[in-house]
């Protein structure tokens, strides 16, 4: 069996360490690992599969001899070093923003449109987190009946915004139970003019506000899901809008989908068996006994969760649904992953003439 020399861009944040783990424990089959950070992490040591790896500074030449490079170090990062990474021979998997909505670059969630990887330049990106999930429940739900709107509500987690965003809620929850003021640097997002606390709140802004009072989050949303599911981030032909909250919950984002189908004769029923039947997506629809998804149970796992799937009693072909999952795996480090185990399988862990080069 082929193995590979894997390096790891982004190692010591809370993705990154979560993809060190998700690939000892995925089907790759790794030859070496590189890990790789900035100078402020640079020195630590990590383990692999029982091995010892010391975290190295971030250089081009850092991907000599690296065949996969699996990234979570910022946007920033990603578009200085990846393109040198592809033009050293190494394919890469990125899960920040930086190439999601380039045409050359396939936006894949494995589940949903695997087909995509077999056009990769050299990248495949990553969605954002709270689409990832989305779409692993809606995708089946599209292939067999149809998709003519969506409309979603988030909750996303503290975690969604970085360890050091998670770090800053937890001591606010204790100030607040304390008694002391709370103070807040980063949240709801850290280039932004003014920031609140998120301990017993709601924030409802994820990342800046652009036109006609939409968040870039929000924006992501409606685009990437056209792009996933279409091919065509400006597709008409699916209508798609996103409201997108930051809650005080650690971990797992929770949204509530609103979806039309275009075939009216689906039932609540139908649609539950098909969702049932997906692959990546687990149902916990039993109200009678209060059995539906929730954040804390969502933690640590790789799948989607599903549930509170009900007929709007207004529009006929119209459904809610609730959906939950683990942020940083599933929306981050086990997509990563799951996208290399594709193309390790599919044999497509090679850089193509026409490499990505912007």
């Amino acid at each position: 069996m082929k193995e590979y020399n894997v390096a790891i861009l982004g190692a010591t944040g809370a993705v990154g360490i979560r993809m060190v783990d998700q690939l000892a424990n995925s089907t790759v089959p790794v030859k070496s690992l590189k890990l790789l950070a900035s100078a402020h992490s640079a020195g630590k040591v990590m383990d692999f599969n029982g091995e010892k790896i010391t975290v190295e500074e971030t250089t081009p030449e850092s991907f000599d001899g690296v065949d996969l490079v699996l990234a979570s170090a910022g946007g920033a990062a990603s578009k200085k070093f990846l393109p040198e990474a592809v033009k050293r021979g190494a394919v890469c998997v990125d899960n920040t923003s930086a190439f999601r909505m380039d045409p050359e670059v396939p936006l894949v969630v494995p589940e949903v449109n695997p087909e995509q990887l077999k056009n990769h330049k050299g990248i495949i990106a990553n969605p954002n987190c709270s689409t990832i999930q989305m779409v692993v429940a809606l995708a089946p739900v599209f292939k067999k009946y149809g998709l003519k709107q969506v409309i979603v509500s988030t909750y996303q987690a503290a975690s969604g915004a970085g360890q050091s965003a998670l770090n800053e809620f937890y001591q606010q929850a204790k100030d607040y139970l304390e008694g002391k003021q709370m103070s807040a640097d980063i949240l709801p997002t850290a280039g932004d003019k003014k920031h609140y606390p998120l301990a017993f709140n709601l924030l409802p802004q994820i990342d800046v506000f652009e036109d006609e009072g939409y968040t870039h989050e929000e924006w992501k949303m409606i685009h990437e899901t056209k792009k996933i599911m279409l091919n065509d981030m400006d597709a008409t032909d699916l209508k798609v809008t996103a409201t997108c909250v930051r809650v005080p919950v650690p971990i797992s984002h929770g949204e509530s989908v609103y979806f039309e189908v275009e075939d009216k004769s689906a039932t609540a029923e139908d649609i539950k068996k098909t969702i049932s039947d997906a692959a990546g997506v687990t149902l916990q629809d039993d109200p009678d006994h209060q059995v539906y998804p929730q954040p804390l149970n969502a933690e640590g796992k790789r799948e989607t969760f599903a549930g509170r799937i009900r007929p709007d009693q207004e529009n006929k072909g119209c459904f809610n649904m609730w959906v939950v999952a683990d942020n940083l795996l599933k929306g981050a480090a086990w997509n990563t992953v799951e996208n290399a185990e594709r193309l390790v399988d599919e044999d497509l862990v090679k850089v193509p003439k026409n490499y990505y080069q912007k």
